[in-house]
């Protein structure tokens, strides 16, 4: 089993609640108090889970600055109220700073049962 330390607890449940609010905020028609709230909570548990400096140099590597501007920018956005338009930014930016992790996310939903025996039917497998 691994051990978490008490931040690193208290960021999975900060981290937990960002994703609840940003899924309820978009079910709401996308309210902007509720995403504002996700929002700040995503990234401060984030920062909980994996450390304030590890953070840092996770979003602000010189190959992913386009990448955070946009995430970052859409947190902005969200903040100032129009949350459509930040939450486009957010997703696109989500999507460019972690593309290399989906691979892997991949490989371990093939592994998965019920999963796995439908991502490698062959018109899903080939794009994944």
């Amino acid at each position: 089993m691994i051990s978490l330390t008490d931040s690193q607890k208290i960021g999975i449940g900060l981290t937990g609640f960002g994703v609840f609010f940003l899924f309820f905020g978009m079910i709401l028609f996308f309210d902007k108090a509720l995403l504002a709230i996700g929002n700040i909570l995503f990234v401060t548990g984030l920062a909980f889970v994996i450390g304030l400096e590890r953070t840092f140099r996770f979003f602000f590597q010189k190959h992913k600055l386009k990448a955070t501007s946009f995430f970052l920018g859409g947190v902005l956005v969200v903040l100032i109220g129009w949350p459509i338009v930040g939450v486009v930014l957010e997703v696109y930016g989500f999507f460019l700073l972690f593309r290399g992790f989906f691979p892997v996310v991949v490989g371990f939903i093939r592994r998965i049962p019920v999963l796995g025996s439908i991502l490698n039917l062959p018109f899903i497998s080939a794009p994944c």
